[in-house]
C-alpha cells in the first residue's frame, strides 16, 4: 500500500489552527487533524470531508504530554502516511506575574510552544528533504517581536519560534521546502481567555482592534503558498512591530508591562 501524503495540522479543534484546515481543504488536499478535544476533531473533518471531497484522519492526542509525539508518530506510521507539509499551530499562553504561575503550567507551554514544535519538525523533516518538496508553517505570534512582562514565557516561546522558523528557512533554501512563519496580533478566537488576557488592559480597554480568525489564517495560508519567511497579520500590527525595532527597548518594556498587566 502507498504511503499518503497529508497536511497534519495541530491545534486544529478551534482558531486559527481550524482555519487553517479549512484554507488547506478548499485546495483539496488530504488533512490529518489533531487536537485534544476529538469530538470537535470529528466535526470538523466531517465538514470537510463532506465539503470538499477529501480524507481526513483525526489524532486525538496531547502534544504537551512527554509522550505526545511519539502517540502521533505511530499514528502516522500506523495508517501510512507521510507528512507532506506540518503546521505548528498548538499552543497556549497564560497572562500574569511570573512567580504567580504554577509550574506545571510554566512547564506545559513550553514543552507545547516550543519543544514539541521542534520535536514533530525534526520527526517530519527527513521525508521532506527526500521527497524536494514539503513545508512548515509555525504559529508565531506578534509576541515574538518584544518581551512580554506578565506574559514572559508565552513571548520568549513566540520569540523562540520566530528565531528557529527563520534559521530553517535558510537551512533549507534550494531544497524545494517552505518555510513560513505566522504572527499574528490580537485574535478574535479563544485564546484570550483561556490565557486571561481578557483581564489585561490591552484586551479589557479594546486597545488593538480583534482581527477575525478567518483574516488571520487567510493571511498565513497564502503567505506560506507565497514562500514567505514570516507574516504580521493586521495592519496596525504590522506597524507596531515596525515600531518596537526604532523604539528604545527600556521604553518597548515599559509600555508591553503596563499594557499586560491586569486590571
Amino acid at each position: 500500500m502507498a504511503d499518503k501524503k497529508v497536511i497534519l495540522i495541530t491545534g486544529a479543534s478551534s482558531g486559527i489552527g481550524k482555519e487553517l484546515a479549512r484554507c488547506f481543504a478548499k485546495d483539496h488536499m488530504d488533512l490529518l487533524l489533531t487536537a485534544r478535544n476529538k469530538d470537535r476533531l470529528e466535526s470538523l473533518a466531517d465538514e470537510l470531508r463532506n465539503t470538499h471531497n477529501i480524507e481526513v484522519y483525526v489524532c486525538s492526542c496531547d502534544l504537551a504530554s512527554p509522550n505526545g509525539t511519539e502517540l502521533l508518530h505511530d499514528y502516522v506510521n500506523a495508517h501510512n502516511l507521510k507528512v507532506h507539509i506540518l503546521v505548528n499551530n498548538a499552543g497556549f499562553g497564560i497572562s500574569g506575574a511570573f512567580t504567580d504561575t504554577p509550574w506545571n503550567e510554566v512547564q506545559g507551554m513550553m514543552q507545547l510552544n516550543m519543544v514539541t514544535l521542534v520535536d514533530l519538525t525534526h520527526k517530519f523533516l527527513s521525508h521532506m528533504i527526500e521527497q524536494k518538496s514539503g513545508g512548515i508553517l509555525n504559529v508565531a505570534s506578534t509576541a515574538a517581536f518584544q518581551p512580554g512582562p506578565n506574559f514572559a514565557i508565552y513571548c520568549a516561546t513566540k520569540s523562540f519560534v520566530l528565531s528557529f522558523s527563520e534559521a530553517l528557512y535558510e537551512e533549507l533554501r534550494g531544497t524545494g521546502i517552505k518555510v513560513t512563519a505566522l504572527c499574528p496580533g490580537a485574535t478574535l478566537t479563544e485564546f484570550q481567555n483561556r490565557s486571561n488576557m481578557d483581564k489585561s488592559l490591552l484586551f479589557n480597554r479594546g486597545i488593538i482592534p480583534l482581527v477575525s480568525v478567518e483574516s488571520v489564517a487567510e493571511q498565513g495560508y497564502n503567505a506560506f503558498k507565497q514562500g514567505k519567511i514570516f507574516v504580521v497579520t493586521g495592519i496596525i500590527n504590522k506597524l507596531s512591530t515596525f515600531l518596537v525595532r526604532l523604539v528604545p527597548r527600556i521604553l518597548v518594556r515599559k509600555i508591553a508591562a503596563k499594557l499586560m498587566k491586569h486590571t
